[in-house]
């Protein structure tokens, strides 16, 4: 499955003081080689995996209104990206965190689907040994660790204006800060809600399952069946599809699960991306804090570990052999 570039615009913003970020602009495209396209399909691969938020333009975004005269052919691409990166400076600028870096436009095509990628990717200093056994600095893009990216889908933009889901951002590793100053940058709001999609889904399952009266280990079967497909999607890259799912799934009362969500009006999606995270609740059981750290299985809850709402208890019967083993040292001391 190939990448194809159409257009790659790369500028720099770099901080001179707690204030001050330049910006470095270049003349003219950068001239897609087979650097540029390994950049870009590794670019491309690490943001696919990532957990990412959806949203839209809003109605007065810079960005959209450039964007769009852009593809209108009234603007050039470079044009473009020079004038969003200066509007970029400007609200990074608002934050005593930033700290500038390689700014990133490429327009490009994956499986016949038009995309912008705009990201500002951070470099990191490594050493590296060269023929003569030398030993040199050198300064690489930390593309695996890029947590200010957001990617939009022309195709679905232009094809479907009502879309929530056309833009996709990472939320970062420092929390709302980055996401804020993003989406000022991009003109945009938070859109398609991924978790509340995910965790709907649980909640159908569990009162399906609780409507058709399920035993434990049907319960846990039909949950796990869930997470197998929902797995299978993420793995894929693809979304969770409602009709699909509703197929693999055994009917109750000659009632398919989706008629279930549709009458029972969980408000779920006919597709939506899978969260990872959300997910795993299917079949585990994790919770951490003050100092415990707890994941389990969910089968055996009832059967090994039993909890008491009343005293807020969990009782664990059989732990686990390197568990056990510092215990008993630690007991022997």
């Amino acid at each position: 499955m190939s990448l194809d570039i159409e257009q790659i615009a790369l500028h720099q913003l770099n901080k001179r003081d707690e204030q001050t970020l330049d910006v470095v602009l270049r003349d003219t495209l950068l001239t897609p080689n087979a650097a540029v396209d390994e950049m870009m399909a590794e670019l491309h691969r690490v943001y696919s995996v990532k957990s990412k938020a959806y949203g839209l333009f809003n109605e007065d975004s810079e960005l959209s209104a450039a964007l769009r005269s852009c593809r209108k052919g009234d603007d050039d691409f470079l044009s473009f990206s020079r004038a969003a990166t200066g509007r970029l400076r400007d609200e990074l600028a608002k934050y005593p965190f930033a700290e500038g870096g390689v700014v990133l436009f490429c327009h490009y095509r994956f499986l016949a689907v038009e995309y912008l990628l705009v990201a500002v990717l951070n470099s990191r200093s490594s050493m590296r040994v060269n023929e003569q056994l030398d030993v040199s600095s050198i300064h690489y893009l930390d593309i695996n660790h890029a947590d200010i990216v957001a990617r939009i889908d022309l195709t679905e933009w232009e094809t479907n204006p009502e879309s929530s889901r056309y833009l996709t951002f990472l939320k970062g590793r420092v929390g709302r800060k980055v996401s804020d100053f993003f989406m000022d940058f991009l003109g945009a709001s938070e859109g398609l809600d991924t978790k509340a999609q995910n965790r709907g889904l649980l909640q159908a399952v569990d009162d399906f399952c609780t409507e058709a009266q399920l035993d434990k280990n049907e319960r846990q079967n039909y949950r796990q069946q869930v997470y197998t497909y929902c797995n299978e999607q993420l793995q894929a890259g693809e979304e969770i599809a409602l009709d699909d799912l509703s197929e693999e799934l055994p009917p109750w009362n000659d009632k398919k699960f989706k008629e279930f969500t549709q009458e029972q009006g969980y408000q779920l999606e006919e597709t939506f991306p899978a969260d990872r995270s959300t997910l795993r609740q299917l079949t585990k059981f994790a919770g951490s804090g003050g100092g415990l750290s707890i994941n389990f299985d969910a089968m055996l809850m009832g059967e090994r570990i039993f909890w008491d709402p009343a005293t807020d208890t969990l009782t664990i019967k059989g732990t686990p052999p390197n568990l056990r083993d510092q215990l008993q040292r630690k007991a022997g001391k």
